[in-house]
C-alpha cells in the first residue's frame, strides 16, 4: 500500500499561479510533487513577496473549480493531486503586506518627486547643464559615445512595456517594466526589467529614483542591446529534470 502512494522523485507539475492582491501576477511555475506545502510557499514568497506565515494556498482545476485548500504545511504537494494546467491561488492574509493596496502594480499610487522649471535651472550638476557643455568639452572619441546613445534609442523603438524578454548575461527571463532615459544613470536609453526569479539588484528604485515597481531583488536596468524580446527559451529547460 505504501509503495502505491510513494511519489516518484522525478515527478513535477506545471501550475499557473495567481495572487489575491496582484491582478497582473500570473506566472506558470513548475513544482516537484515531493515538495512540502511549506517549501512551495517559500518558493512563492521569493516570487510574489507574500511571507510564508501570511500565505494561504488554494488549488483550482482547469474549469475554475476549487479542488482543495493546501492547509497542511507538512504534506507533500502531491498529496493534493495537482495536474499540469491547474491554478494555484495565493491568498495574502496580512493586511499590512507589501502586496496590499496595489502598491506593487499601480505606480500612480507612488508619490512622485517634482521640481519646478525655475528651481531646476538653479541647480548645478544637472544633465541639462552637462549637455550644454558638450560642444565645448567634447574630447576625442566622444562622437562614438553619442552615436552609441542614438543607437540605443533605435533599439528601444522595438521594446515596449509588458514585453517578455531575456537579459544577458545569464539568460535571465523577465518582463519589461521601463523604457527610456534614466537621469540618475549614464546618458542614453535604458530598459528596466522585472525578472521572474530574484536575480536582480533592486526593486525598481536606482540611486533614489523609482523607475518601476517590482519585488525586492527582481529588478534591473540595462542597456537595450542586452535585451532580447520574446519568452526564451520556448522549451522549459527544467521540464525533464528533477526539481
Amino acid at each position: 500500500m505504501a509503495s502505491q502512494l510513494q511519489i516518484q522523485s522525478d515527478e513535477s507539475v506545471l501550475l499557473r499561479v495567481t495572487h489575491s492582491n496582484m491582478k497582473s501576477f500570473s506566472p506558470e511555475i513548475r513544482f516537484s510533487l515531493q515538495m512540502s506545502v511549506e517549501a512551495v510557499k517559500d518558493k512563492l514568497w521569493k516570487k510574489c513577496g507574500t511571507s510564508v506565515n501570511s500565505m494561504s494556498l488554494e488549488l483550482y482545476d482547469e474549469t475554475g473549480a476549487k479542488i482543495s485548500v493546501l492547509s497542511d504545511n507538512a504534506r507533500p504537494l502531491g498529496f493534493y493531486s495537482p495536474l499540469d494546467g491547474y491554478r494555484l491561488h495565493v491568498i495574502d492574509l496580512d493586511p499590512a503586506s507589501v502586496t496590499s493596496g496595489g502598491w506593487l502594480e499601480d505606480t500612480s499610487l507612488v508619490e512622485k518627486y517634482t521640481i519646478s522649471e525655475e528651481a531646476y535651472e538653479k541647480l548645478g550638476g544637472t544633465f541639462r547643464k552637462f549637455k550644454e557643455t558638450l560642444p565645448l568639452k567634447q574630447p576625442p572619441g566622444q562622437e562614438s559615445k553619442i552615436s552609441d546613445n542614438n543607437n540605443s534609442e533605435d533599439l528601444c523603438a522595438n521594446i515596449k512595456i509588458g514585453d517578455r524578454c531575456e537579459v544577458e548575461p545569464g539568460e535571465r527571463r523577465g518582463t519589461v517594466k521601463f523604457v527610456g532615459q534614466a537621469e540618475t544613470l549614464a546618458p542614453g536609453f535604458w530598459v528596466g526589467v522585472q525578472f521572474d526569479e530574484p536575480v536582480g539588484k533592486h526593486d525598481g528604485m536606482v540611486k533614489g529614483k523609482r523607475y518601476f515597481d517590482c519585488p525586492p531583488l527582481h529588478g534591473a536596468i540595462v542597456r537595450p542591446d542586452k535585451v532580447k524580446i520574446g519568452d526564451y527559451p520556448e522549451k522549459d529547460p527544467f521540464e525533464d529534470e528533477e526539481i
